[in-house]
């Protein structure tokens, strides 16, 4: 609109200046024809005539009569207002009586101007107000028209995976917005009965697993202690008993973060995670001292969260496991809490972990060779996601470091 506004409003100054000039210029035609009927009777009486003042001269002159007026705008120093002023002047030599005589005839452009300056002040307030008016009753419209599809996309932008039975698109007064709330109610659906076949395998398979994998590692336990066994038949009975615990861990941590996910651990109790921390160094406590690790604890709060006691055990022992797990041999760990932030850091060999790859299941050091699932990491970033908590990794001169805040 404001280009179109603009050149409307430029065509419309043109026209009435154009308007003005042309209604000007017949004026002074015709006054022209007035003196020059006047100059024939005065001379034809007294000889030739001369008439001078501010906007007319009359004179005779030494040249050819002219076939056409010649008009023109000019500017002239007017002393009484001390600038100068617009005129439309008019020019001619015509013969009176055999005579050539010059006519200048001038008419002030100054109300002209003046009036223009109104018309336009007119029309930039009314062609402002026309836009304004335009755009308030546009967004007007707009904010009715488009409310259907913004509350749509609203429940899009919330919807979470486990509860897509709960989202429905309303019908709206709008076709093209009901086609689409139809499209998205059966996706909606489509993908929650989707989401609850693969959650009901998931849990499925993970359950009935355990019971298979505890025998087989009861009957390789059971292997292992025949005297009979040759070593490097009792080298694979090792080396597939430490791949079945392996699988009963992954299994384990797959079930967990599936029942995380469907919020089968939902708690009331406030967990004091300083408390939980310093029961897990304790447990620790062997390994720690193998490793010759030293351990930094400032317990400046408490951290109380909500937060059901298994889950917490499971963020901590995770976090603590992998601060001693990838620390070396005379190395570091610093803890610090406070009421809102639990950090823990520990110095590391590894190269720091690529930010895609952080929090990725089934991810873990290319170096590690203690049998991780490579799901520590998944498990506490989605503990921390359930519960109104947020995680961030950072890694600086050979210390990695895991901060969790309160939202």
């Amino acid at each position: 609109m404001v280009p179109l506004l603009v050149v409307g409003g430029f065509y419309l100054f043109y026209q009435f200046s154009k308007e003005t000039d042309r209604e000007m210029d017949q004026e002074l035609i015709y006054d022209e024809i007035r003196w020059i009927k006047y100059v024939q009777q005065e001379s034809a009486v007294g000889g030739p005539f001369v008439l001078k003042t501010p906007e007319l001269l009359i004179y005779p002159v030494n040249a050819l009569p002219a076939d056409y007026p010649t008009i023109v705008d000019s500017r002239d120093f007017e002393e009484s207002l001390n600038r100068k002023l617009p005129y439309r002047q008019l020019s001619q030599v015509v013969g009176v009586n055999s005579i050539p005589y010059q006519i200048v005839i001038r008419r002030s452009q100054l109300q002209k101007s003046v009036l223009i300056a109104n018309v336009t002040r007119i029309m930039a307030f009314v062609f402002a107000g026309l836009f304004l008016i335009t755009v308030l009753f546009n967004w007007l419209i707009s904010q009715r028209l488009w409310k259907p599809f913004r509350q749509s996309l609203e429940k899009i932008r919330g919807a979470e995976l486990g509860k897509m039975e709960a989202i429905h698109f309303d019908k709206t007064s709008i076709e093209e917005f009901n086609e689409l709330n139809a499209a998205l109610n059966s996706m909606a659906n489509k993908i929650h009965g989707d989401y609850l076949n693969m959650k009901e395998f998931t849990e499925d398979a993970a359950h009935e697993m355990q019971t298979p994998l505890a025998i087989a590692h009861g009957k390789m336990e059971l292997l292992l202690q025949d005297t009979e066994l040759s070593d490097s038949q009792a080298t694979i009975v090792m080396q597939t008993n430490d791949a079945l615990k392996r699988l009963s861990r992954t299994n384990q941590s797959l079930l967990l973060l599936a029942k995380i996910e469907n919020h089968q651990y939902e708690s009331a109790e406030q967990i004091n995670l300083s408390q939980f921390t310093r029961k897990y160094l304790q447990s620790f406590e062997e390994i720690i001292r193998d490793k010759q690790i030293k351990v930094e604890t400032i317990f400046d709060g408490e951290f109380m969260i909500n937060l059901h006691p298994l889950l917490a055990e499971s963020l901590v022992s995770n976090l603590v496991g992998n601060a001693i797990k990838y620390n070396y041999t005379g190395g570091k760990i610093s803890i610090q809490t406070t009421d809102h932030q639990f950090s823990i850091g520990n110095t590391s060999e590894l190269p720091p972990i690529k930010q895609e790859q952080l929090f990725k299941r089934f991810s873990k050091a290319a170096t590690a060779k203690d049998g991780s699932t490579g799901l520590g990491l998944a498990i506490v970033k989605k503990i921390v996601d359930t519960h109104q908590l947020s995680i961030s990794y950072q890694h600086s001169e050979g210390m990695q470091l895991f901060v969790i805040q309160k939202k």
